[in-house]
């Protein structure tokens, strides 16, 4: 399978940042939302004729992909996608249960009214962008949605870290969210999440996280019997 970036031409560089990292993003997000499926042959130069750049920030975004485990590098034959690693996935979602347990944990102890308001804010958008079919955007709002607990809590930083190392997770719940009805429950459970904060109730708003993060790894076999090519 051929590379095919997502509107190549439509990408724009920003002149003040350096390119590799735009490129790792760029990619890195391509490969998340399974526009670059696993299996896909990753073409250094035809990556870097279709970003209009040198081949040195491609080779430098794919290092940084295959360190987080994106793409297998074959020396002097292939880069392609991974396919998902299911334990690595099993391992992402240990970590993010255990810091964001804690996070909406701490939240629910000093109640703030205006994140209250901002995380249902997220929620609606969220709604819209289900209504109108736009699983990318309600994907992105979904993201957002658990960034705004990190920087609430005043640990934005661990959202970074969380997220590296999230990758073979974040294209198992891409593969999982077009199931019937799981759009619909990811927005009970932020819902959920938001109430039991606004109340003041951390023991309800673990458990409304634990159920919330539990969902896409309780299918997994589900989800390996239709893609079977794309897990390990």
């Amino acid at each position: 399978m051929a590379v095919t970036l997502s509107s190549p031409s439509a990408f724009q560089f920003d002149r003040t940042r350096q390119a590799a990292p735009q490129v790792f993003e760029h990619m890195r997000e391509q490969i998340i939302s399974l526009v670059l499926p696993p299996g896909t042959v990753l073409s250094r130069p035809e990556l870097a004729l279709q970003y209009g750049i040198s081949q040195t920030p491609v080779r430098d975004a794919l290092m940084r992909l295959a360190e987080e485990g994106l793409v297998d590098v074959f020396p002097q034959h292939a880069t392609r996608v991974s396919r998902i690693d299911v334990a690595l996935a099993r391992q992402a979602h240990f970590l993010r249960k255990s810091v964001e347990t804690e996070i909406v944990r701490t939240l629910a102890q000093a109640p703030d009214p205006a994140l209250v308001e901002r995380l249902r804010a997220t929620v609606a958008r969220q709604q819209r962008m289900l209504e109108l079919d736009d699983l990318a955007e309600f994907t992105a709002n979904d993201q957002y949605f658990h960034r705004q607990l990190y920087e609430a809590a005043a640990v934005p930083d661990l959202f970074a870290l969380v997220r590296r190392q999230s990758g073979h997770l974040d294209r198992l719940r891409r593969l999982h969210l077009p199931v019937p009805g799981k759009a619909n429950a990811v927005l009970r459970d932020h819902t959920a999440i938001i109430d039991a904060i606004a109340d003041g109730d951390s023991a309800a708003a673990e458990a409304a996280l634990r159920h919330h993060l539990t969902g896409t790894l309780a299918n997994v076999e589900d989800i390996r019997a239709r893609f079977r090519d794309y897990l390990r």
